[in-house]
């Protein structure tokens, strides 16, 4: 793959309270390697994140498939987590939707920290994930029939789940990879 804007990629982040350490070094890693990523949270309005840093989103989820440039299907569906989560993308009525939809059409999926509570909620996820040591995420996991385990990372298949910020670049490597199985040149 070579080329500007080799990819698009949908990243939903929590409206506020994002984790800086999960979304900026992460954001910067697929642009940096040619991807246009489409940043957005449920409100599109700017947010504060965890670190007191703000961020402007491209927009807001309801209106995902709307997003200049981009037309069908990303090609990788990213949720990100942070302290926000879990008022803002947890209950979120459409994001099940997009990564269901997402997929059942080829794409690839992947979740950071608390974020992956949206996959399980889902039904994205069976039997057991990477999720950070927070009693809610165990809690609704659990509830969505799912166990937490302590582990860094996993890739199954077309999912790539990530406990927390520590293994973002892992994370990162994971997605582009990932993405030159799935995508490659022609």
């Amino acid at each position: 793959m070579t080329g500007p804007e080799i990819g698009n990629i949908m990243m939903a982040i929590p409206d506020g309270r994002f984790d800086e350490q999960e979304l900026l070094p992460l954001l910067d890693r697929l642009r940096e390697k040619g991807h246009r990523v489409i940043v957005l949270s449920r409100s599109g309005k700017e947010g504060r994140g965890m670190g007191k840093s703000t961020f402007q989103p491209d927009g807001m989820i309801v209106d995902w498939n709307k997003q200049s440039g981009v037309s069908g299907k990303y090609h990788a569906v990213l949720v990100l987590g942070g302290k926000g989560a879990s008022r803002s993308l947890w209950d979120d009525p459409i994001l099940p939707q997009i990564l269901t939809d997402h997929h059942r059409s080829g794409s690839l999926l992947g979740a950071v920290g608390t974020g992956v509570v949206v996959m399980a909620r889902a039904g994205l996820l069976h039997r057991e994930s990477p999720g950070p040591e927070d009693q809610s995420v165990t809690h609704e996991l659990e509830r969505c029939g799912v166990r937490r385990i302590d582990v860094l990372m996993e890739v199954e298949d077309r999912l790539i789940l990530a406990q927390d910020a520590r293994a973002i670049s892992a994370f990162a490597d994971a997605v582009l990879n990932k993405l030159m199985q799935l995508n490659p040149e022609p």
